[in-house]
């Protein structure tokens, strides 16, 4: 993920003010994508900053695969799911954009949504599923410690999301590396916590 130990979806605030990211219109910093290879420059910083407007014209103008790796391994799909842009997510998804990509930590679009508690993209991602046996491997789709979407769900305390997840199939009870399971990285007696015990229980 191009933000590592990200809780709760937050993001490190150098480049905000008050929670908000302050940019010039139609500004897309270039200094940030020094690694990134020129011809996908446009589409990391579209993705990252949520300009719909420059993606879809980066997107138009892209020589390359819309699942190339951007920033960090992070396609610019997972770029959007991280930082919460939905229309961004939404005209990515439109184009073609994988559900599956996996970063260079293993985690697919999906992980990041259910870190920063997006339920709508989630809802965008599990709804790209073109089959059953797509969905289950969306839901068993671990990174490199072991965590399943359901386990950042939970991690992030994000009750709407974490419900949502066990109504279509994700496991309550599958452990990462450290051997947890997602009820066990939830607060305890927090709504995500009792809905995912309730699950255990059943």
């Amino acid at each position: 993920m191009a933000v590592p130990g990200r809780r709760n979806g937050m993001m490190d605030d150098d480049e905000e003010e008050d929670g908000i990211l302050i940019l010039e219109e139609d500004a897309l910093p270039e200094s940030d994508f020094e690694d990134t290879p020129p011809h996908l420059r446009d589409l990391a910083a579209a993705a990252k900053h949520g300009n719909v407007d420059a993606l879809r014209q980066a997107l138009d103008n892209l020589d390359g695969s819309i699942d190339e790796p951007v920033e960090d391994g992070d396609t610019a799909l997972h770029l959007t799911c991280l930082y919460g842009h939905l229309s961004c997510v939404q005209l990515l998804l439109e184009r073609g954009a994988s559900v599956e990509a996996k970063d260079e930590d293993g985690g697919i679009p999906l992980h990041d949504a259910c870190a920063g508690g997006y339920l709508e993209i989630v809802q965008l991602l599990i709804g790209k599923a073109d089959s059953p046996d797509c969905l289950k491997r969306m839901l068993e789709s671990v990174d490199v410690e072991g965590d399943t979407p359901l386990h950042h769900a939970a991690r992030g305390e994000h009750e709407e999301i974490v419900g949502l997840l066990l109504s279509i199939g994700a496991s309550p009870t599958k452990t990462n590396v450290y051997g947890k399971k997602p009820g066990e990285l939830a607060e305890v007696d927090t709504g995500a916590w009792n809905v995912l015990h309730s699950a255990m229980a059943s």
